[in-house]
């Protein structure tokens, strides 16, 4: 399936994708900006999920909630999404309403600071601790992240603190914090806009142009803090910790630092990821969960970050009443086996089988399509990667995936986060 794009910029920075699908009368708006967690000062951590928030309680012409309301009545979807790297805004309407959803966004993208209150700040703020609450502090598990990227990434970098942030940067965070970030990240020369689905390309250009044109191009965005370069290799030793926790189960995740999303490197590990856990006929399930009966749910996967490093995690639960070590011991000797002796044509065929359905199944729909385009857009300046990369699956060897082991997932680059119930005397 060859997804037709193509590409311009205004006079203010915005980039703009369109990739036209006539199959359905609906249209994706979808709007990412280059800003995430990772562009978090110290003390000042949480601001861009904030803003997840934040953009939906109204703008210049828009009232409190209206965002949502307006596009619900035409019988449209909107949300958001934040993550280390990025801030997505995306709309999913009949295509007759198009004009809405980009008044909409380009509103929100020029007045947002215009109708900030002191009263939209701390009732947002506190609906974020909330989540935080019921999400990280009080979930089983609930942490996992937090401390992974903690214990992956060193201090200086920009993944070290989570995306949802901390209770005390929040509660420190002030009007004027957010108004500053506003103005540094939020503003077009700092976007991706992608349209996808069934419209006029010609009437969508003096749309675009109509809406976002007059929108001021902002500041020159600041390097990134911190230190994120780093070598994506070796952490020069094995890092562990173990935390006794309200959890039913024994649960232990293993990362390694790799390459980022782009790199080579990356590929052959998300393949692996399929190779290991990708269903019930993948490895790690067979010998971990039928034949060894070490555990009843595994998984693997990257994260798909490109700021210096990414990592590549392996998850398993213990049974009930069951140390979490052995199933540990069981999951590296799944790695070795790999690093001794690379996997068969048909471990490979059927891996790379489930990767192409998945991927070809997400791109089906425009709402996944247009996310897809402004990632590629946003990340390597060439939303036209969404045709190719696929290729750059299909050219992997089963010696690629033994090599990629040999050279990463080793001792030394590992991290090891261990969660066990706590002791029934603490719990009580």
């Amino acid at each position: 399936m060859q997804i037709p794009i193509e590409q311009y910029t205004l006079e203010n920075g915005l980039r703009v994708v369109l990739s036209r699908d006539d199959a359905l009368p609906i249209v994706a708006v979808n709007l990412w900006y280059s800003v995430g967690s990772r562009d978090e000062r110290p003390g000042r951590t949480g601001l861009a999920h904030l803003f997840e928030h934040m953009m939906f309680q109204g703008s210049l012409n828009v009232s409190d909630t209206q965002h949502i309301q307006m596009v619900e009545r035409v019988g449209g979807t909107i949300n958001a999404s934040t993550w280390l790297d990025r801030t997505n805004y995306y709309t999913i309407l009949p295509s007759s309403h198009l004009e809405l959803a980009l008044w909409l966004d380009a509103d929100r993208m020029a007045g947002f600071v215009a109708a900030l209150t002191q009263e939209k700040f701390d009732n947002q703020r506190e609906v974020v601790k909330n989540e935080r609450r019921q999400r990280v502090d009080n979930a089983p598990y609930g942490d996992w992240d937090e401390r992974l990227q903690r214990l992956v990434w060193p201090e200086d970098h920009p993944y070290h603190h989570s995306v949802i942030g901390s209770m005390e940067d929040l509660d420190a965070a002030s009007l004027d914090d957010v108004a500053n970030f506003f103005r540094t990240y939020y503003a077009p020369n700092n976007a991706v806009l992608t349209l996808c689905g069934d419209f006029e390309p010609d009437e969508a250009r003096r749309m675009i142009e109509r809406h976002f044109g007059p929108v001021p191009r902002g500041p020159e965005v600041p390097a990134l803090p911190g230190q994120p370069v780093i070598a994506p290799i070796p952490l020069a030793a094995e890092v562990r910790e173990r935390v006794e926790s309200a959890v039913a189960l024994s649960r232990v995740y293993v990362a390694w630092r790799i390459p980022p999303y782009g790199a080579p490197e990356y590929y052959v590990a998300d393949l692996l990821s399929e190779l290991l856990a990708g269903g019930k006929s993948a490895r790690m399930y067979r010998s971990l969960v039928r034949e060894q009966r070490l555990t009843a749910s595994v998984g693997a996967f990257v994260f798909p970050v490109v700021t210096g490093a990414s990592a590549f995690v392996l998850r398993g639960n213990a049974l009930p009443g069951q140390a979490p070590e052995p199933l540990e011991e069981a999951m590296m000797a799944e790695l070795r086996e790999v690093a001794e002796t690379p996997p068969t044509p048909a471990e490979m065929e059927r891996a790379m089988t489930g990767l192409e359905a998945r991927r070809i199944l997400e791109l089906q729909k425009v709402s996944e399509r247009a996310d897809n385009i402004s990632m590629m857009a946003t990340y390597f300046g060439d939303p036209g990667l969404i045709n190719t990369e696929l290729e750059r699956y299909r050219g992997l060897t089963a010696h690629d995936v033994q090599a990629f082991v040999r050279t990463y997932l080793n001792p030394d680059n590992r991290v090891v986060l261990t969660y066990v119930p706590q002791p029934a005397a603490e719990a009580a």
